[in-house]
Formats: structure tokens, C-alpha cells, sequence
């Protein structure tokens, strides 16, 4: 997938994501993606399957234009009920979600579901789990020089499959992410913000689409603040 993942973290530039990018420093967890806005790219009439994927471990090559073909593997979380053919993926290495029309478009090839599929793991602090979701938070990411950089987001959700995983914002980067974020607020590494039953000021929450077209869901941002948001994709392409 060309533009999305070729830049090192902090590269990203104003014109690339429209919004303050991550800064150079930041190197724990959070990866950098290009945020290439061109259009949706050509559909294979292929049908859809009927094996449901979500759940399992995918790869699968992808060519853009004249360049070469390069191989990605990830987890397939979940199918947009509002678009049965999009799919919800994290794919290994990255900490944001992407939403990819697995069986239609056509920069996609040789996709293989893999014989392994994700290992359900226990929550170790459930009323923890269930506490943050909604809240406001200040996250801390570790810099080059062993400082800490502070980041304001909001906990919109448990992720689905990846159980022990949760689904964030930030203030300065509103893109999905997926965090561990109990083992961070164990670390020190996040606080709840005191009274913070209402959704943080994020104008917009993005998922990272390796077909290159950006979706803008202000409707997620509701559904965190109603509490109501463990269904994610059920808002994130309700703007279609």
C-alpha cells in the first residue's frame, strides 16, 4: 500500500493531513501514515464472498499504479454494516485502522485468509475497561530523549476481536487508533480526566483508508459521547 505507511513517524506535513501531524519525537507507539486523499480506486466485479473473514488473519499484495507490488498481512476486525464489502483492518505494525474494500478493489491481489486466527486474551480489569470508555484522557508517548510528550484524546470503544485493544482519538491527530490501553493506565502512561462524561472537542475522527479516500464520521464522536459507541463501525461510514 504506497502512500499510507511510506513515511517514517513525524514526516507527515500539513498538506498530507490537513490537520497537525505527529510530531518527529514520538517513537513508543505511534505510527506514521501519509493521509493520501486521491479518489477510490477502480472495483473488481467480483461477488463477495460468503466465508466471513472477520476475525481472521489476512494477506494480500497491493499494487498502485506503475509501482511495485508489496505485501501486507493484518487482522480483519470488522465488515461496515452499511457497506457490507468494506472491512475494518489493523494491519501488523500499525496502530491506526484502515478500511479497504478487500474483494473489490482491484489494487488488491492474492488475498489469503491464514489458518491462524486472533487468541481471545482476558481483560485483567473489566470495571477499569468499561470505566474508560467515553472519557477523555491524557496519553503520554515517550520521545527520542526519554521525555514524555502528552497527548489529549477520548477512549471511543473496546476494539472487537482484538479484545485487550481500544479505540482512540486525539485532539491533534483525529484518527482511529488502537491502543492497549489498560496496560498504559497500569504504567502511568494514561490519565482519565476528572469529569470527563462528555466527548472530547475533536471536530472529526478519520480512518485510514489504504484506497485513499478519507471519511470523516463527526456521528462517531456522538456515539462516544452517548456512551453507546461499542459498535464503531456502525458510525464510521454512516456520512456515505
Amino acid at each position: 500500500m504506497k502512500t499510507p505507511f511510506g513515511k517514517t513517524p513525524g514526516q507527515r506535513s500539513r498538506a498530507d493531513a490537513g490537520h497537525a501531524g505527529v510530531s518527529a519525537s514520538m517513537m513508543k507507539k505511534r505510527t506514521s501514515h501519509k493521509k493520501h486523499r486521491s479518489s477510490v480506486g477502480p472495483s473488481k466485479p467480483v461477488s463477495q464472498p460468503r466465508r466471513n473473514i472477520v476475525g481472521c488473519r489476512i494477506q494480500h499484495g497491493w499494487k498502485e499504479g506503475n509501482g511495485p507490488v508489496t505485501q501486507w498481512k493484518g487482522t480483519v476486525l470488522d465488515q461496515v454494516p452499511v457497506n457490507p464489502s468494506l472491512y475494518l483492518i489493523k494491519y501488523d505494525g500499525f496502530d491506526c485502522v484502515y478500511g479497504l474494500e478487500l474483494n473489490k478493489d482491484e489494487r488488491v491481489s492474492a488475498l489469503e485468509v491464514l489458518p491462524d486466527r486472533v487468541a481471545t486474551s482476558r481483560i485483567s480489569d473489566a470495571h477499569l475497561a468499561d470505566t474508560m470508555i467515553g472519557k477523555a484522557v491524557e496519553h503520554m508517548f515517550e520521545t527520542e530523549d526519554g521525555s514524555k510528550d502528552e497527548w489529549r484524546g477520548m477512549v471511543l470503544a473496546r476494539a472487537p476481536i482484538m479484545n485487550t485493544w481500544f479505540y482512540i482519538t486525539y485532539e491533534k491527530d483525529p484518527v482511529l487508533y488502537m491502543y492497549q490501553l489498560l496496560d498504559d493506565y497500569k504504567e502511568g502512561d494514561l490519565r482519565i480526566m476528572p469529569d470527563s462524561n462528555t466527548a472530547a472537542p475533536c471536530a472529526r475522527v478519520l480512518i485510514c483508508p489504504p484506497m485513499g479516500a478519507w471519511v470523516s464520521s463527526p456521528l462517531l464522536m456522538k456515539a462516544a459521547a452517548m456512551n453507546s459507541c461499542a459498535q464503531v463501525s456502525e458510525w464510521v461510514f454512516s456520512v456515505f
